[in-house]
């Protein structure tokens, strides 16, 4: 018997985008969710206390909103950094912030969502949504710095090639070296570029892999 075709039924679809929309209406807003008592250390609308390493920078760094809604534009435009980054990284790790969405309804309208480009160690993303805006560690680059900040003189990775044989491989080597009369005074070495370039024949024909003992 052959499926049955889906029957469109707008009055249920409509009641399904009315919940929805009532769902979305229900949740507590960003202002509500991540606001905190100074005093207590604690978020109202959870009743959980924020861990003592983090009261520090609560009480002198700024959450990324608080920042933007003194700015121009809310700070489309300027570059952001996080002190965790600044301590962390010698390279430069800053978002330029593209596109934002205040929440209006906050009282100082110092919460929403923010969109940016993001730079890490020197190497920049794609636009995608600015994370851990509630965090208390924000800062603003300055703009007369923001070149200078964003200099950064990338260094070479330093490849290995070459690496020392498993100790069975090696005594196995050395041994075929003894056995044909041939010096021992090199110690064999492994060409990692020689064996990512070695051919997969198991890859081209998965239908030839060796089967296992059938249990």
């Amino acid at each position: 018997m052959g499926r049955r075709s889906k029957v469109y039924r707008p009055i249920a679809e409509m009641a399904k985008k009315i919940r929805e929309a009532r769902a979305l209406q229900n949740q507590p807003r960003d202002s509500q969710r991540f606001a905190l008592d100074y005093e207590t250390m604690t978020r109202p609308f959870t009743g959980k206390r924020l861990p003592a390493l983090a009261w520090e920078d609560v009480r002198n760094e700024k959450r990324l909103f608080t920042l933007l809604c003194r700015l121009k534009h809310f700070g489309i435009g300027r570059m952001v950094t996080r002190k965790s980054w600044l301590w962390k990284h010698s390279e430069p790790c800053y978002w330029t912030i593209t596109r934002v969405e205040v929440d209006y309804t906050a009282e100082n309208m110092d919460h929403g969502k923010a969109w940016g480009y993001l730079t890490f160690k020197g190497e920049s993303d794609n636009v995608r949504e600015i994370e851990r805006v509630m965090y208390h560690d924000w800062r603003v680059v300055p703009k007369h710095e923001e070149e200078e900040f964003k200099k950064f003189t990338p260094v070479e990775k330093e490849t290995v090639r070459y690496v020392p044989y498993p100790p069975l491989l090696r005594a196995m080597i050395l041994a075929e070296r003894q056995k044909e009369g041939k010096p021992n005074t090199e110690e064999p070495m492994l060409d990692l570029e020689q064996v990512l370039l070695l051919p997969n024949k198991n890859l081209k024909n998965p239908k030839k892999q060796v089967e296992g003992t059938p249990v």
